[in-house]
């Protein structure tokens, strides 16, 4: 094997497992991360539309007070208004309607921003691929110049 080729293999071997393969890493947690709050804000949409359903004045829950302790909580008209975090640690008081709205439109922003990282995932994936290719036709090529 000539040291060109050798060379060649090794560079294209880094860029794959110290580049390509980082940013794989990368992009997957991301769009776990996007996956998790997707299901945040869908689980707290059912849950609003499962009180907007049941909206007959009041229901009983149970409040985390700390230290994984329970209290029993009576919501007395949750039709009035609820805190939504937004992002960032901000929150905005909503009636039921307006939260119903504003978590549909964030579902769909997050989606669509987990697409385009999911694509981004696949387009990694077939670089990685044609790198490995490559590098298998190299060495292929090389052993079979020698005999």
């Amino acid at each position: 094997m000539s040291k060109m080729s050798l060379f060649t293999s090794k560079n294209l071997e880094i860029f794959v497992n110290e580049f390509l393969k980082e940013d794989l890493k990368q992009l997957e947690h991301h769009i776990n991360n996007y996956n998790g709050e997707i299901m945040e804000y869908v689980q707290l949409k059912n849950t609003l539309e499962a009180l907007n359903e049941n909206s007959d004045g009041s229901f009983k829950t149970q409040m985390d007070i700390g230290g994984n302790m329970f209290m029993e909580a009576k919501v007395d008209n949750p039709s009035n208004s609820v805190l939504v975090d937004v992002g960032k640690g901000y929150f905005v008081e909503f009636t039921l309607e307006e939260a119903l709205k504003f978590l549909e439109f964030k579902v769909k922003v997050l989606t669509n921003e987990c697409n385009v990282l999911r694509e981004e995932s696949v387009k990694k994936r077939s670089d990685i691929k044609l790198a490995l290719m490559c590098i298998a036709e190299q060495e292929n090529f090389y052993s079979n110049k020698q005999d």
